[in-house]
Order: C-alpha cells, then structure tokens, then sequence
C-alpha cells in the first residue's frame, strides 16, 4: 500500500514506521479523552500516568504470551503522547469560560 501511495505524490518519509507509530498514537487519544472525562478530579499527568501503565501492561503481555509479535518501549512512548493529546482535547472541551466583568477583570 506504501508503495502504491508513494508512486502517486505520498512523500517517501512517509513509511511504516511513520504509520505505525503514527496508529499508535491515534489508537491512545481516545484513552486519554475517555479517562478525563470519567475521572475529572484527576490531574492530567495522573491520567497520563495511567495510559502509561495500561501501555506498560499492554506490552509485556504481547513480550510474555503473544510470540508474533514485538514489545516496544517506542510503543509505550508513542500510546502516552496519544493519551495525552486525549487529555488536553477533553480538558479543552470541557473548559469553562471565566466570566468577565465590566471592569475587565475575571
């Protein structure tokens, strides 16, 4: 399919790696969104800290019970960014305006 897509303007850069890191990211946001909003009291780096370790698990599991495939700590790495892209799309839509005064101030 890269190829295909190359041969028709994609940029070469544009490689496996590219996608998969890129599907990893994707694949966290709405982990990230999904656990700001069902815990709001949470800080956005504890929520982050909890994506960090569901990927964790996520990874040992596929390096102690799936032979196929490959554990990675770029894997890790890349589903938190996406769980934190989550948190700061939920946190800025759920913000709410401080209303402003006369006077200009909050």
């Amino acid at each position: 399919m890269l190829r295909y897509l190359h041969r028709y303007g994609v940029p070469a850069w544009i490689d496996y790696q590219f996608v998969e890191r890129a599907a990893n990211v994707a694949m966290f946001i709405p982990l990230g969104f999904l656990a700001t909003m069902a815990l709001p009291a949470k800080a956005w780096w504890q929520v982050a800290g909890i994506s960090l370790l569901a990927s964790t698990c996520m990874e040992l599991g596929q390096l102690l019970f799936i032979a196929g495939r490959f554990s990675s700590l770029m894997d890790v790495v890349t589903n938190t960014i996406g769980a934190v892209i989550g948190v700061a799309a939920a946190r800025l839509i759920t913000r709410k305006e401080t209303p402003v005064t006369a006077t200009g101030a909050p």
